[in-house]
This record gives C-alpha cells, structure tokens and sequence, in this order.
C-alpha cells in the first residue's frame, strides 16, 4: 500500500508491553491519516465517562498518507486523546523531523494506553520498538532529557517527542516538544503524557516511504518549492510575528487581556525587530522551503539559548502584548522557559494576562500571588509566574 506503512504501533504501559497492528487497506482509505486515525480511535476505544489522566485514556501519535515525503509540509504530524483541558476531544500537531522520522521507522501511527507504575521512554528503532527505563530522565528539562537520550542510544540523529517537568506534573496545558522548539503545543497532551509516565518518544529510522512515480514526486516538489517560496518570502525573513502593527490596528492583536487597551511600542516585540536585534539564523522543517522558524541568542538580562530556538507570533502575543508587556527580551525568556518546561506558550501567556487583570480588579492580592505584583506591562514578574506554573510552586 503506497505511502503507508500498513503498521500501527500499540503500546500497552500498564502491561509493559508492545504489538502491531496492519489495518485493512479499507480503513486507510476512509479515514487517510492524522486527525482521522485519532478521531476513529478515540470514539471506538474511549467515552465520555474516560478520565483524561486515567491509564484508559489514549495518547495517539498520527501521521499522514504523505507524511515523510519530499514535499513540503510532509513533516507534519497529529497528536490525539482525550483533554485535560477540556474533558472532550483533544488534538495538536507539530512540525519538524519527528513525523517524518517515525514513518521512516515503519509505522503510521502509534497508540498508547495504560499506565506504568515508574518513567520510562518509548525507543523505536525501524520497525522494532522497546520500552525503557526513564527513571533518570524524570525530572530534566527538554534540552537535557533529549541529550541523555542521544547519548544513552549512541546516536545524535534520533528524534526524540518528549514532556517537560510541566507534563510530569500534570500542568494541564503542558504540551508535547518535539527536538526541543516544535510544540504539539494545545489540548494539554503533555500532561496525559506525563500521568501515563512515559517521559519520551524516540525514533529512528532509515526507510523512506515507497510511492507509485517517485520522478513526478521529484517534479511536483521542486515545482512546489520554487513557487511556496516566492509567495511566502516574508516569512522566510522574519516567520511569523511580522506586522503586528497591522494586527493591532485591526482588533486582531491581543492587549491586556483582551480590553481594548492601546500599546503604543507594538513595534518593540515585532518579529522585524527581534530578527534584527537577536535573530541568528532561521530554521527550517522537514522538506520544507519556508525556513520561518526563528533562532535567537541573548547574553542579557537573560540567558537565552539558542537551542530553544525564538518566539512566533502567538507567543508574542500571548507572553507580549496580552500581558501588556513590550519588553523583547522578557519574551524571549519565557518562551525558553514554556519549551524547556514543555508547556503551551499561548495557554500560558492567556492564563497570566487574566491573573494580571484578576490582580488589577482586586481579585488577586499580593497574598495570592506570592508577593509579585502581578499587573499588565510587568515583565519580571511574568517570567516568574511562567517559571512557578513550570515548577507548580505558589500561585504556578
């Protein structure tokens, strides 16, 4: 079956143990890939009555029919399960190398259910797939954890999908990182991570997807990468965040929560601007001729590590103006800080701005907030309480 690899990993954790699955060529054929594949098994195998933390829950990782391939947006993946957000159907994808590796590996897909009693990781291998012991694993960050991760395996390649100390502790929009800057990043997957204590996915792989005229495949890419790229320029230079002045002249732009209120150095957070004070170089995707992803270094006042790349719009947004806050660089700190604690920048970003709101109305006091005065356009304190809500201390 062209395009697929007719396989389904399962993983059983609260069995500690691992099948496969080849699904009828039918059933590819109705449901093709990624949102599909989570949307047939969470409705077969789960119900309204399933705890989104519970060991019955699914965590689903879904990839595509072209997923894999040389073209661009074939990098992209699904992941599925109930919310813990929510309680009702979650999903989120992500880019980068991770899906496109995975479908390298021999599988379309892998769903994961049950509970292990200590942390392990999820290795898999072409084909082959083990459960793993992640007991020293716990408790790192996401740039350490997936360190660990290449080094224990010998091998600086592998992909790793992995939670931060957010997902183990169950913050309920912690999201799933991929190679560190690429977030499955809504729906609070990263906690139904954390409480089946399954602290990584890593993948390799060395089979690309077979497909029916791989010399039309070839002509059909460059023909798309020649074209994307000439009408999407703008975000090769600067990614997204580029013209927030435009979005805050039409409504479109958060401000302090939402109130309407004016932000008169919207410039001063704008992509244009972060790429021409602290832009290194811009990152790409799988087989993608976009390259919108940031990379940003700075020295002061804050650390900030190139290895968790830089902010795109919604992060912008949601730890910028949302939070009243045009202070560039205090951004760029808490996005290193949601990537390495894995947690979704624009669920964190909205849940300070309404803190800081709740805090100017008299709702919050200093009592509650940990002696931080939590009101909009305070940067220091929005990078503490992104750095509590990472650790689950105090108001976090």
């Amino acid at each position: 079956m062209l395009g697929y690899n007719g396989r389904i990993l399962r993983v059983d954790l609260s069995e500690g143990k691992t099948w496969i699955e080849e699904p009828s060529e039918e059933f590819y054929r109705r449901y093709i890939g990624g949102r599909g594949f989570i949307s047939y098994f969470l409705l077969r195998e789960t119900d309204s009555k399933t705890d989104p933390l519970g060991p019955e829950n699914l965590l689903i990782f879904a990839l595509g029919a072209v997923t894999g391939n040389p073209i661009p947006g074939a990098g992209r993946h699904s992941v599925g399960a109930i919310s813990p957000l929510t309680g009702g159907y979650g999903e989120a994808e992500a880019g980068g190398y991770w899906g496109a590796e995975l479908k390298r590996a021999g599988f379309d897909a892998i769903i994961i259910n049950g509970s292990s009693e200590k942390p392990v990781y999820l290795w898999i291998n072409d084909g082959r797939a083990e459960i793993r012991d992640a007991s020293h694993l716990w408790g790192m960050k996401t740039k350490e954890a997936q360190e660990a991760i290449r080094k224990e395996l010998s091998d600086e390649g592998i992909r790793v999908a992995q939670i931060g100390p957010a997902g183990e502790k169950l913050v309920r929009f912690a999201c799933i990182m991929h190679d560190i800057t690429r977030a499955a990043g809504r729906a609070g997957l990263g906690a139904v991570m954390g409480s089946k204590k399954l602290k990584a996915v890593a993948v390799r792989g060395s089979k690309p997807p077979e497909v029916a005229n791989p010399a039309k495949l070839r002509e059909i890419s460059r023909w798309l990468a020649q074209n994307v790229e000439r009408l999407v320029r703008n975000l090769h230079l600067y990614g997204t965040g580029a013209a927030m002045d435009i979005g805050l002249q039409t409504g479109n732009l958060p401000v302090n929560n939402f109130r309407g209120d004016p932000f008169p150095n919207v410039m001063d957070i704008d992509a244009r601007t972060l790429k021409e004070k602290y832009g290194i170089r811009m990152d790409t995707c799988f087989a993608c001729p976009v390259a919108c992803k940031k990379v940003v270094k700075i020295e002061e006042p804050w650390k900030v590590d190139q290895a968790y790349g830089g902010p795109e719009y919604e992060t912008l947004a949601s730890l910028g103006s949302a939070c009243g806050i045009d202070d560039l660089e205090a951004i760029c700190m808490a996005n290193q800080l949601c990537n390495a604690y894995g947690m979704d920048t624009i669920s964190t970003g909205a849940t300070i701005a309404f803190a800081m709101e709740c805090f100017e109305n008299g709702i919050l006091t200093k009592e509650d907030t940990n002696g931080l005065e939590l009101t909009f356009g305070n940067a220091d304190a929005m990078v503490k309480v992104v750095e509590m809500i990472g650790e689950r201390k105090g108001i976090g």
